[in-house]
């Protein structure tokens, strides 16, 4: 709470890079996962715990999907990647 009395609420979160058509989306935050909640994803009707960065409920590969249909308005930045942290150090990501 602020000192307003009021609830501070979650601003949505900075996205990264729009993924190429036919490319996979990296969503590794937490915040694409409503654990309250199943909403209609926004693209097949289908109940779904994802939410994009604009807290959109998506599924993820329907919005993989879009991106590969609608390529144009993609770049726009409806769906996209999470921000990418900096390697610690040199020559270490993801994999050993």
């Amino acid at each position: 709470m602020t000192r307003t009395g009021r609830k501070k609420e979650k601003l949505p979160f900075e996205p990264g890079l729009i993924p190429a058509p036919g490319e996979l989306l990296v969503w590794r935050d937490g915040q694409h996962f409503d654990r309250w909640q199943d909403l209609p994803c926004t693209l097949c009707g289908q109940p779904t715990p994802m939410r994009s960065h604009s807290r959109e409920p998506v599924h993820k590969a329907c919005a993989e999907d879009w991106i590969a249909a609608n390529p144009a308005e993609a770049r726009l930045g409806r769906f996209a990647s999470d921000l990418m942290p900096k390697p610690k150090s040199k020559g270490q990501g993801d994999h050993s």
